[in-house]
Formats: C-alpha cells, sequence, structure tokens
C-alpha cells in the first residue's frame, strides 16, 4: 500500500484522518481565491476519493492485477510437498492443476487446519496450541494423503475481464483469501488475492 503522505501529489490512503490544518495548507497551496469552507472541503475530498475507488473497482480486471507466477500442485502432490511449496514461497494458498493446467481445486493453510482437527482454524497459533494440548504432532494424521485429499473443490474461479470489485464481493462471500483466474476452458492464467486488490487499488488511486 503507497505511503502516500509523503509525497505531493499522491493520495491518502484509507484510514489515514485529514485535519483542518491539513485542509487549510491545501486551500492555501491553490491559486487564487476559493469560496468554500474546509468542512465543504474535506467532504468533498471524502466523496471524490470513495468514487475514485468505486470507480476503479468497476474499471480494473482480474487480467490487470493478477499474480502469474504462481506456485501450483497436482492432485497426487504429497501433502508435506505441498506444504513445503507454500513454505518456500511464503504463500498461504495454492491452486491444484491437473495434467492440463486446469484449476481442480485449491488447498489454503485453512486446509490443513481443518484437517488435522484444529477446532479454531483460523491461523498459525491454533496449531501451535493443538500441538501443545497432544501427545503428538496433529499432522501426522495427513501425513500420508495427497493434494486431493486435502484440496477445498471445486475451486472458486473467475475469468480474466472479472471487475475487482467484483472479485472483492467473491471473496468476503466465500470468506477466502484468493481466487483462481482461468480461461473458459477452466486452464490456470494466474491468482488475484486480497493484497492484490488493495496494491492495486491503492496504487491506481494515488498515480
Amino acid at each position: 500500500m503507497p505511503d502516500a503522505g509523503d509525497k505531493p501529489g499522491r493520495t491518502p490512503a484509507p484510514g489515514i484522518e485529514i485535519n483542518e490544518s491539513d485542509i487549510l495548507e491545501a486551500m492555501r497551496a491553490i491559486p487564487g481565491y476559493l469560496d468554500i469552507t474546509p468542512g465543504d472541503f474535506k467532504e468533498v475530498y471524502r466523496l471524490a476519493f470513495q468514487h475514485a475507488l468505486e470507480r476503479l473497482g468497476r474499471e480494473v480486471t482480474a487480467a490487470e492485477i493478477m499474480t502469474t507466477d504462481v506456485v501450483t500442485v497436482a492432485p497426487d502432490t504429497p501433502v508435506a510437498e505441498v506444504a513445503a511449496a507454500m513454505g518456500r514461497r511464503g504463500v498461504s494458498g495454492v491452486p491444484v492443476v491437473d495434467a492440463g493446467q486446469r484449476v481442480v481445486g485449491v488447498i489454503s493453510e485453512k486446509d490443513f487446519l481443518t484437517r488435522m482437527g484444529v477446532q479454531d482454524a483460523k491461523n498459525f497459533m491454533s496449531l501451535v496450541a493443538g500441538c501443545l494440548k497432544t501427545k503428538g504432532c496433529v499432522a501426522l494424521p495427513i501425513k500420508v494423503t495427497l493434494a486431493a485429499d486435502l484440496m477445498s473443490s471445486p475451486a472458486v474461479t473467475v475469468a480474466p475481464d472479472t471487475p475487482v470489485r467484483d472479485i472483492a464481493r467473491l471473496l468476503t462471500q466465500k470468506s477466502i483469501n484468493r481466487v483462481a483466474v482461468t480461461d473458459p476452458d477452466g486452464r490456470l492464467l494466474g491468482l488475484v488475492s486480497r493484497g492484490d486488490i488493495v496494491k492495486a487499488t491503492m496504487g491506481r488511486v494515488a498515480s
């Protein structure tokens, strides 16, 4: 996310509060006389920023922001190798693709935790807590399973021309953090994550 408060011409990110002194300084920087109060100025700014985000949500598509360098695994990949691949790349989820690169499922950290019997499958510390409460590692029951046994299927996918606004809504509705972008035949083209959406939207607003 851009650190927009430092550079001229950059738009502050959501969550940065604009106070009256900021507004007065901005108004002084505009040549000529402005027949507008600081309160009106702030409201115009807020509405303009909101409309800009909404417009970008409609105009920007999955193809423009997706990550194309994607870690994938096959249905017959042992889960130990899946976990190792996710760890090496520092990702929390990977698509499962068949020999034709068609997406058949997705494996996330949540899938690992759920299959390990961790009741609060929200984060890594839940796993640590589960290990500390048992005599052995809670991962042992899934040690010999394959990606196909662990993955969530069918995978949630979108087309390359899907607007970012619709992707954001889908991620919220499905309570997921990423979605696969596929062609009409279901072949993987890329991934769009929540982070991709925030980075792309804020970068375009700020530029």
